[in-house]
Order: structure tokens, then sequence, then C-alpha cells
């Protein structure tokens, strides 16, 4: 009879199937065909697994509760807690891991709309934009293939010219509906992004919040924001040569002739 490593994970999933039915490890071996030594040696090693695997779970779920009970505490706090009457104590780090996979963070609470309930989330308008490939990963792609099958069809993709593989689009939403999705056919810029807001924004908010008590989101994309410095310095420079128009034309009308002025 061959080793263990020689059992394929349907055969070893036989075994612990045998086992776990009730049958003895002799007529386990009778059924199968295998060793004594080897059916004893894959269903221990199963057991083990099974075992470590289970013990893992109730600890995240030790931890987990751990958590929700104090949102504040630190990793030293937790795994202090955690500790405590336990026979296998952890530490900060296999805590911090912990808490890693199973999808915690440590963030600043958001303070602004903490106390914020369910009615007032709906009078949010959620907009964003995203970017859909229409092929393969954009990145660089890796393939298996033997020396000789570096040109076969299944081996080998496509390419597209810049720009040509993604879609991107602009969207909207609320509680209370779904507004226009948009699609995005350049770079999505501070002119562009403004005249999505008054062409589609506005009449969005118009419609679903009629008493002017929505909100619309959006995040810190740079095309959102304010771009300090040299858009200021424009923005001075346009008032400044309107200011100058405007001085012009009141020195004219003063300087006109009121008798023309009655002329025309």
């Amino acid at each position: 009879m061959g080793k263990k490593g020689d059992l394929s994970d349907f055969e070893r999933g036989m075994v612990v199937g045998a086992r776990r039915s009730g049958l003895s490890i002799s007529k386990t071996a009778d059924l199968l065909g295998f060793s004594h030594t080897t059916i004893y040696r894959v269903y221990r090693e199963w057991s083990g697994k099974e075992k470590i695997s289970s013990e893992r779970q109730l600890g995240q779920r030790r931890m987990g509760r751990l958590v929700r009970d104090d949102r504040k505490a630190t990793v030293n706090h937790i795994t202090t807690r955690y500790n405590q009457g336990m026979q296998n104590t952890i530490s900060e780090h296999t805590t911090h891991r912990t808490l890693k996979q199973m999808g915690y963070s440590s963030r600043r609470p958001h303070r602004a709309h903490k106390n914020w309930a369910i009615e007032d989330w709906k009078n949010v308008a959620w907009s964003d934009e995203s970017r859909f490939l229409k092929q393969h990963s954009d990145g660089r792609v890796r393939i298996w293939h033997k020396e000789h099958e570096s040109v076969d069809p299944s081996c080998l993709v496509s390419t597209v010219q810049a720009g040509g593989g993604c879609v991107m689009v602009w969207g909207i939403f609320s509680w209370h509906t779904l507004g226009p999705l948009l699609p995005i056919e350049h770079r999505l810029n501070a002119t562009a992004y403004l005249s999505i807001v008054a062409d589609h924004v506005h009449p969005f908010m118009t419609t679903v919040y009629l008493s002017s008590d929505g909100y619309f989101q959006q995040d810190n994309a740079p095309c959102h924001k304010w771009q300090r410095g040299l858009a200021s310095v424009l923005s001075l420079n346009s008032a400044f040569k309107l200011i100058c128009e405007r001085l012009v034309r009141v020195k004219y009308w003063y300087i006109f002739p009121s008798f023309q002025i009655l002329c025309i």
C-alpha cells in the first residue's frame, strides 16, 4: 500500500467519510483497500485540522464579541480581555492580525453624522464614478503554458487600443429612487464634472427632494475638489478683468452726452 501522500483528495475524503460514518479502522481498510496505518494517519490529520479550524472560529467569535462590546478598545485592551480565563494566551500581534482577517479596521469615528437616524440618511443622494473592464485585467496578465504552447490560441491575450478596454460611468441614487447612469467617454476633469452636476444632479435633487431637504454626496476625487493655487489665481484674474470692464463702462456713461441718450 502506498503512502498517505499518494492518496488523492477524493481518496482521503473517502477515508474520513467512512470513519465518520462509524466504521472501524479495519473495516475502512478492507472497504477501501488501504493499509491500517494509512487509514489511521489520514483520519488523525483530518481530526487535527478540524480541531484547529474549530478553535480558530471560536476564537474569532470571542474576539468579535469583545470588539462589538467596546468599539473604542485598543489592541492591548482587547488582548488582555481575550486572555482572561484562557489556557492558551495570544499576543497583541496575533490580535491585530486576527482582527484584520475578520475585516476590522481601526478608524476614527465619524462625528458629523454619528447620531443620524434612517430618516436622515433617506435625504442623502449618493454619487460616484466607476470603471468597468470589458476584457481581462488592465494589469500585467500571466498564464501557465509549456514551452511548445507559447503560440497556442488559448495562451494568447488580445490587446486593446488605449482606453478601449474599459467603460467608465457616473451614477447617482438615493433611498427613494435610482438616478441616471452616464457613460463617460473621456477623462473626467473638473469642467466635465461641473457639467454633470448642472445637467443631472440639479434636476435629480429638485425632483426627488421637493422640500429642498436633500444632501448631495460626493467623494474626494480630484475633479470634485476646488483646485487651490492656479485655479484661485485664474479666478482672481477673471474677477479683476471684469471689474476693469465695468469701471470703463461707468466712465463712458458719465461722459456720454445726455442729449444723445435721449435720441437712442
